[in-house]
């Protein structure tokens, strides 16, 4: 097949789990198939376009700069934003330049395959009923799940407002997609029952298992690690959660606790949580987690928002790290509590099932070897595309009429 795929940024540095996903699909189909790569570039980095080759035939980079959150001009976006019938996250990414570009490339060239990858390049999408929407996440369930823990009347207000755009945008492209990849079961029938999607299917969440499996000797670093780009609000919630709610319980127990946060551009909120607690390690941009991984003896995924599915609870679990988690952080992947990770969301329960974890050796042991088998038997990333393969093969073939 020859495939068409738009993204929003080039895969290095690879720093978030949807570039991850997105990067490990690529490079299987790329082993196979003709890739093409769209997608925009700011310039801040060639690395991104000088890796390109090793999952794509030929990539693209349109220019485009989406303004820094925080910023004036993303202060700006936002204000002007408020009369729009779009979310602020999609109007962040809509490109005329984008839209040129794939209409040009359809035009010059035979593809059976465009993939449009998470919901935000849709509106550069020439013709969505032509593409495979592949839907890493059920973006407005985020934003509803972030709006209902905000505090303060006014970014409640906003978030709750950026919420229902999210869904009725959502709704829209779903419905108008030539089809539709959801990453769990969970989250296609979210889909199909909110939205009315009937061209839907999903894939599985993969891991590359070799690149996991701990060294015969490794480093101690923390008791507890939380791995996860700590600029995305769902991960600083998190972290916060963790810290001010969890953590004094297991200090009760044991005192002398050491926990990791690892992960880039780590929030303010978050950077200040260590600097008066020396048992607290915040790393910020690290060029490999799995040191931090196989250092540590528990994994903990405390998520109070989110969607989709969490790629850090199959990377710890093929790093053989017994994760400890939260509902919706475990959200969407085939496991079960007891057996192959433990799930707790009240604050009490979590903080006792990282002690007994950190106590009793054999139950780590034994939480691990499960988790590790079922990753390595039914989650390797080739398996995972095959099963997105049979999806394009099917779905409608993209063009310009």
């Amino acid at each position: 097949m020859r495939i068409l795929w738009a993204k929003t940024d080039f895969l290095h540095p690879t720093t978030r789990g949807g570039q991850i996903r997105t990067l490990e699909m690529l490079r299987c189909l790329h082993r196979r198939h003709e890739v093409h790569y769209v997608c925009f570039d700011d310039g801040a980095s060639g690395e991104g376009r000088a890796r390109s080759c090793e999952y794509c035939a030929e990539a693209y980079g349109v220019h485009h700069v989406a303004p820094p959150r925080g910023s004036l001009r993303f202060g700006a976006q936002a204000a002007l934003g408020l009369a729009s019938r779009l979310p602020l996250a999609v109007t962040r990414y809509r490109s005329s330049a984008m839209k040129r570009s794939i209409r040009e490339l359809l035009a010059a060239r035979s593809f059976d395959a465009l993939v449009c990858d998470f919901l935000f390049p849709a509106e550069n999408i020439p013709d969505i009923s032509r593409a495979v929407l592949f839907q890493h996440n059920v973006e407005a369930v985020i934003w509803e799940r972030n709006a209902a823990l905000a505090n303060g009347f006014s970014t409640r207000w906003y978030l709750s407002s950026q919420a229902r755009r999210m869904e009725a945008y959502e709704r829209e492209v779903c419905r108008a997609a030539g089809y539709v990849i959801a990453v769990s079961e969970t989250d296609k029938k979210q889909m199909c029952e909110r939205y009315g999607v009937t061209r839907i299917g999903h894939v599985s969440t993969g891991v590359n298992v070799d690149y996991f499996e701990p060294p015969a000797e490794t480093e101690r670093k923390a008791d507890l690690v939380f791995v996860g780009s700590m600029d995305w609000l769902p991960n600083v919630d998190a972290a916060l959660f963790f810290v001010k709610g969890i953590l004094p319980r297991i200090r009760e127990r044991l005192p002398q606790c050491k926990v990791a946060i690892v992960g880039r551009k780590p929030d303010r909120s978050v950077a200040q949580l260590a600097k008066h607690d020396s048992s607290l390690i915040v790393t910020g941009t690290v060029p490999d987690v799995r040191p931090w991984l196989w250092g540590s003896l528990v994994s903990v995924v405390p998520l109070r928002i989110g969607g989709g599915t969490r790629l850090k609870i199959f990377e710890a679990m093929a790093a053989r790290v017994p994760v400890v988690s939260t509902t919706i952080g475990a959200e969407g992947l085939p496991v079960i509590s007891g057996t192959h990770l433990t799930i707790e969301d009240d604050p009490v329960r979590f903080a006792a099932a990282c002690v007994e974890l950190i106590e009793q050796e054999e139950r780590r042991r034994r939480l691990a070897d499960e988790a590790r088998q079922l990753v390595a038997t039914r989650f390797s990333w080739d398996a995972v595309t095959r099963e997105f393969e049979e999806i394009l093969r099917i779905a409608p073939r993209p063009g310009i009429d």
